[in-house]
């Protein structure tokens, strides 16, 4: 499939869910900004598809993304992002959110499954969506190892090289 046809808006993508979920599969939604793509960034996504039928990936829309990491990011835009991650052979789905955290996407898509990379903290989830989480029953796994790299460290290097 083409990528950019797997890049839907929430609303577009919810009823596709609840269709699959009528049909007994099992929905796993990761989130992330995913900005500059990396092995860490593949491995995670690859074991939470693991974990159910259906991946579907929430990306941090722009404004969303430097809200959470500062006024530099995002390096890579939105649409760019969410074409990379969705030529993935692992990934079904891509989306966006606008908010700071997921809490409305989990309420809005209700995964069985939240996904996070296996270095993360569940202490960390905001509130907000460890509340809807729970609300709806959804497990958190916690997936893809440790963490090796990750976006941040990636531009680091590359701004020493000097290239």
């Amino acid at each position: 499939m083409e990528p950019t046809r797997k890049v839907l808006p929430r609303d577009a993508l919810a009823p596709l869910l609840a269709a699959a979920r009528r049909d007994g599969e099992r929905v796993v939604l990761c989130n992330g900004v995913f900005d500059l793509l990396h092995v860490g960034h593949v491995r995670v996504l690859q074991a939470a598809r693991d974990c159910g039928d259906r991946l579907v990936v929430a990306l941090n829309d722009d404004a969303s993304a430097r809200a959470n990491k500062g006024a530099d990011r995002p390096w890579v835009a939105a649409a760019d992002r969410a074409e990379v991650v969705a030529a993935l052979a692992c990934v079904d789905f891509v989306t966006f959110f606008p908010e700071r955290d997921v809490a409305a996407t989990l309420r809005l898509l209700a995964p069985a499954v939240h996904a996070k990379g296996g270095d993360y903290d569940p202490a960390r989830i905001p509130a907000a969506a460890r509340q809807a989480a729970a609300e709806l029953g959804i497990e958190l796994v916690l997936v893809g190892g440790p963490k090796r790299d990750s976006s941040s460290a990636l531009a680091a290097r590359v701004r020493a090289s000097g290239e």
